[in-house]
């Protein structure tokens, strides 16, 4: 990893806020957590281009769906199950039938609220958002890549879900890379194993192929900030060339990346598949690295599970 870790909200707040400070379109909108998004210095800038509503996402989705249509460029950003199933018709029917421009943002996203429990995890927004027609969904991996994603996710016409966490994200690029929706990124040469990975969970796969490789595993690390559209054609060359994949992400096992990638190899290069993630189960409640931990989606947990599929 490269550098000090960041919040990720603090810099999805500053990238979208600069970006907004050279397009007057752009306007915030918050349900009681403004603040915690990273847009309180926006809001004491540009008052009448920062909408506080309380909490009440359905109604603030409703909102920004008005707001697109008027030519504004509205960014919701809010805690993840909140703005995804609490308001799912909203986004279903107001900006995904309707094809809103609007940015709806799930912060604290995967297990990352940890002591609050299930009620507050967010394990099935991949799933359920991917199912909106020409809805994109994001899940930048690192500080850098949350940068360059708000960039492409403000560039983009039509509705997008940007999924952020809460804890410091390592770096993963020596640079801001470049960002296209749509496409992922070999991140690690490999050939014995390939982890295909989005999110925060992209930097334990790769301190989990490190772990690998010192015991003569070669493993391959390719890294998904687009889960849906899914890149196809990244996902159907990795499986030709390695012919093994574990898909691993914070979210449940089944429903999110992995089962984009199994439904791409089941009908384009069939090969042997393993889904990891949370196990479809209401998770447990406790601080966030133990959860890690017990879930096995830390980089010790990763390594030991894709020997597990080597082995198998």
């Amino acid at each position: 990893m490269k550098g000090e870790r960041k919040d990720p909200r603090k810099e999805l707040g500053a990238a979208v806020s600069a970006l907004a400070e050279q397009d007057p379109r752009i306007v915030i909108l918050s349900a009681d957590s403004g603040g915690s998004s990273g847009f309180s210095a926006f809001a004491g800038a540009h008052p009448e281009r920062y909408f506080e509503f309380g909490i009440m996402e359905q109604g603030v989705t409703g909102i920004a769906a008005g707001l697109a249509t008027t030519g504004k460029i509205p960014v919701f950003c809010a805690i993840a199950p909140f703005v995804t199933c609490r308001s799912y018709e909203m986004f279903r029917n107001d900006l995904g039938y309707m094809r809103q421009n609007v940015k709806i943002i799930g912060r604290n996203g995967g297990i990352t609220y940890s002591d609050l429990g299930a009620t507050h995890h967010s394990l099935e927004d991949y799933a359920i958002m991917r199912m909106i027609p020409g809805a994109v969904v994001l899940s930048p991996q690192s500080p850098a890549e949350i940068r360059a994603a708000a960039k492409a996710m403000l560039a983009h016409e039509g509705p997008v879900y940007m999924r952020i966490g809460n804890p410091p994200m390592p770096e993963i690029y020596d640079e801001e890379p470049d960002f296209t929706i749509g496409k992922g990124t070999v991140l690690r040469p490999g050939t014995d194993l390939a982890i295909l990975s989005t999110g925060s969970a992209t930097a334990d796969a790769l301190e989990a192929a490190e772990l690998l490789d010192a015991k003569g595993i070669s493993v391959r690390v390719v890294g998904f900030p687009t889960v849906c559209p899914i890149d196809e054609e990244l996902v159907i060359q990795t499986a030709r060339e390695v012919g093994k994949l574990l898909t691993v992400e914070e979210h449940y096992a089944h429903g999110g990346l992995g089962t984009l990638v199994a439904e791409v190899c089941a009908e384009h290069c069939p090969v042997p598949i393993r889904m990891h993630g949370i196990p479809k189960e209401y998770a447990t409640s406790g601080p966030y690295d133990d959860l890690k931990a017990y879930y096995r989606i830390d980089a010790p947990g990763i390594a030991q599970v894709a020997q597990e599929f080597l082995n198998k």
